[in-house]
């Protein structure tokens, strides 16, 4: 996810709403050490981060002005089961990692297998690239954890149909 995003898979990031964070995301050094703090003063149950100077919020109109990620979309709630990930990563990435850590998979993984298309690349290439590069965004900036190596698969079910994706929050 470095230097400047192939304009092969441009028209799927824009389908799914995640143009504009990718190239928020290109060429600028985010911090892990920071985000690895903002994520430790986070309190879920009042949607808070907790800071030495008081407490601080971040609003849905914030997310859509910087990020420029959809709003008013349908929310993206409940929890997702899956008897087999490996079957799930296959059929919409086209490879399994052998360690499937919980529906997780590791995010140098996904750098290290899915490389930016090019020219001679099949549409279906393209597309397996567009899901791994935002699992990518979602894992790395969007929904890390502490460790910011992992990724749920549960992002990747919401990525089948591009157009259906970009009508989420």
């Amino acid at each position: 996810m470095h230097g400047p995003l192939s304009p092969l898979v441009e028209n799927y990031l824009r389908e799914t709403g995640f143009w504009h964070v990718a190239t928020v995301g290109r060429g600028c050094k985010l911090d892990p050490k920071l985000i690895s703090a903002l994520i430790e003063r986070w309190r879920p149950k009042t949607h808070t981060f907790h800071l030495p100077c008081g407490e601080c919020t971040i609003t849905l109109e914030d997310v859509n002005l910087q990020l420029g990620l959809p709003v008013d979309g349908y929310a993206v709630t409940g929890s997702v089961q899956s008897g087999d990930w490996g079957a799930v990563c296959y059929e919409l990435l086209g490879a399994i990692l052998e360690n499937i850590n919980g529906g997780r998979l590791e995010m140098g993984w996904l750098q290290d297998t899915f490389l930016e298309p090019d020219d001679d690349s099949t549409e279906l290439e393209k597309i397996r690239y567009a899901r791994a590069y935002i699992l990518q965004i979602i894992g790395g900036y969007l929904m890390s954890d502490l460790s910011r190596n992992l990724v749920h698969l549960r992002w990747l079910l919401k990525l089948v149909d591009f157009r259906a994706a970009g009508e989420f929050s």
